[in-house]
């Protein structure tokens, strides 16, 4: 059995202090073979930098996962194509900077494929989801059954459509985006495991992520606001998810929502 474990989106410094202080003790205490975390607001709950990347890294996460703010730090740009570890999501248009997948070794020498989708319901319109699932799946399976995908996704019906669409050909679908952790994760039929959303690890008091005070504004008033990331407690949301390493069938997922 391989044992993974996806972290949702790490938002601004509380969520890579929640990343420090829950990340190694899970390692050790579930036997994760590979850490993933969604961190496209690490930096500022806002893109990512090197220097975040590094940090992330260094607290014990393997594969760092994109989505819609991608670019936010433009710095992204100069270092992604070097940075295996930071997948963007595949659906960006060919010649895009950095890749839409990639293949990792766990701690146990074991190989698991990793791909990183964005949604286009109520966000940017890339190509099609489902389609570049299609072309880049079997070449994934071509070296590993192991596959996780992080669709980076709003609409709840797209991220479940995207599940049963993969069901027996990838892993694990986990949504991410909302910053909501769902409470709907199971075993699809065909093997595959599935969340709507891991939700968020970042700033617990806090309107996903960011102060409560400036988003008020902006709704009662529609004038524009700056968000910034909310301090004082955090949250810590994750799936680790158990996978058959002969044939890549999910056998069990579980949610973690931890707080300090």
């Amino acid at each position: 059995m391989i044992r993974l474990m996806m972290i949702g989106d790490v938002f601004g410094r509380p969520g890579r202090r929640a990343i420090k202080d829950n990340v190694p003790a899970l390692i050790r205490d579930e036997n994760l073979d590979l850490v993933l975390a969604n961190g496209e607001n690490a930096a500022g709950g806002n893109g990512i930098t090197r220097e975040i990347a590094m940090e992330i890294f260094a607290a014990g996460v393997d594969v760092i996962t994109m989505g819609n703010h991608v670019w936010n730090k433009k710095e992204i740009i100069n270092f992604i194509d070097r940075e295996s570890r930071i997948i963007r999501p595949y659906n960006y248009p060919p010649g895009t900077p950095g890749v839409g997948y990639g293949f990792f070794k766990t701690r146990n020498n074991e190989t698991v494929g990793v791909i990183n989708l964005s949604g286009r319901v109520f966000m940017p319109g890339l190509d099609c989801p489902f389609r570049c699932a299609d072309q880049v799946v079997p070449v994934l399976r071509e070296q590993t059954p192991v596959i996780l995908m992080d669709f980076h996704a709003e609409a709840t019906s797209e991220k479940a459509a995207m599940a049963h669409y993969m069901d027996g050909r990838v892993s694990a679908v986990c949504g991410t985006h909302t910053h909501v952790q769902t409470a709907d994760e199971r075993i699809l039929p065909g093997g595959t495991a599935f969340i709507t959303d891991v939700g968020m690890t970042g700033p617990y008091d806090s309107v996903i992520g960011v102060k409560k005070e400036p988003v008020l504004e902006r709704f009662l008033t529609q004038l524009p606001q700056k968000f910034e990331p909310a301090a004082g407690l955090y949250q810590f949301n994750a799936v680790i998810i158990d996978v058959r390493r002969e044939t890549g069938r999910a056998a069990a997922i579980r949610r973690i929502q931890n707080y300090e």
